[in-house]
């Protein structure tokens, strides 16, 4: 009888354990919300997007114990945060993933924050508040949305 009142507490304990082991495992390994706006952000672009060039054809093979000439080099790929590739669209028909997309060109340095705020007609400032938007997640701001719930 001894034997069985030591032995529940310990299968209680060891069942605790792992229920507390899995559910920190399955918290970890959730996507975030910054994974699922990439993903939207991603399906959105074009499909030439971010495509690299076409290698080139291999060498001829050696002859005689001779080595073969290198093959010819890929042509490089189109970039999608490049300035030319951003929407032409005035800056209040731009929707919250050409603004991501606006803000990614800007802070990987492919476009100049002055010639976004050019084009766009709108301040240098506001481009900063757009990077700032994304930056902290803030994607009611970015979509120009005041109340996410009734008015």
């Amino acid at each position: 009888m001894s034997r069985r009142l030591w032995q529940r507490p310990l299968i209680l304990a060891v069942a605790s354990v792992a229920l507390a082991t899995g559910t920190a495992c399955a918290a970890q390994a959730s996507p975030s919300a910054t994974a699922a706006t990439t993903r939207v952000v991603l399906a959105d672009q074009s499909s030439h997007c971010g495509k690299g060039g076409e290698g080139g054809e291999g060498g001829e093979g050696g002859r005689g114990g001779e080595p073969g000439r290198p093959g010819e080099p890929g042509k490089p790929g189109t970039s999608c945060l490049r300035f030319g590739a951003l929407p032409d669209k005035p800056a209040s028909k731009l929707t919250v993933i050409d603004k991501v997309r606006i803000v990614m060109a800007v802070e990987s340095g492919q476009a100049k924050k002055a010639e976004v705020a050019k084009k766009y007609k709108v301040s240098e400032k506001e481009i900063d508040t757009w990077v700032k938007q994304f930056r902290d997640g803030d994607w009611a701001a970015l979509m120009g949305v005041n109340f996410l719930f009734g008015s």
